[in-house]
């Protein structure tokens, strides 16, 4: 008796899996290249694993010139940072003032405040999500002003804790 799934979702959970670890990743890279040395064709793998054959051709390639290293993924460089080290330790350390500390309007900080802090004094134009991005990393937390009542005196507390009662 033959088993076989051709549901495209259960493809796509399949094929999600293998993509979620570095170990799944190299697995499927060391299959792909077994089948291969087992006399498939590069195409013929590619359309079973569903990856391009220029990737399996790559695979392969890796494998004859660097053996199983090959097959390992190395850290991706990615785009470098724009903002240097000094720059966010400066950044730091301005975020825990105000705005107005340097010369900005606004009583917090946000996204849009400090991209165009770090515009004016880096000359580097960082988009809002990048900076509420660096305001995780710097493990900033945003604070609002106070209302006015937390100020207010006892008295007067009460009296408006009175009228939102009713």
């Amino acid at each position: 008796m033959t088993v076989r799934i051709d549901n495209e979702s259960a493809i796509f959970v399949l094929q999600d899996e293998i993509h979620r670890s570095d170990q799944a990743r190299y697995d499927h890279r060391l299959h792909a290249v077994l089948l291969v040395a087992k006399g498939m064709t590069c195409p013929a793998v590619a359309e079973i694993f569903g990856d391009p054959e220029r990737t399996i051709r790559y695979w392969v390639q890796k494998y004859i010139s660097d053996g199983l290293q090959g097959l390992s993924e190395n850290e991706r460089s990615g785009r470098p940072p724009r903002l240097e080290a000094n720059h966010i330790d400066k950044i730091n350390q301005v975020l825990r003032g105000t705005p107005e500390d340097v010369g900005l309007c606004g009583a917090i900080w946000d996204g849009k405040t400090l991209s165009a802090y770090i515009q004016i004094e880096y000359g580097i134009t960082l988009g809002v999500r990048q900076c509420q991005r660096l305001f995780r990393d710097l493990d900033f937390r945003l604070r609002k002003p106070r209302s006015l009542i937390a100020r207010a005196n006892e008295e007067e507390q009460r009296l408006f804790k009175k009228k939102s009662d009713a």
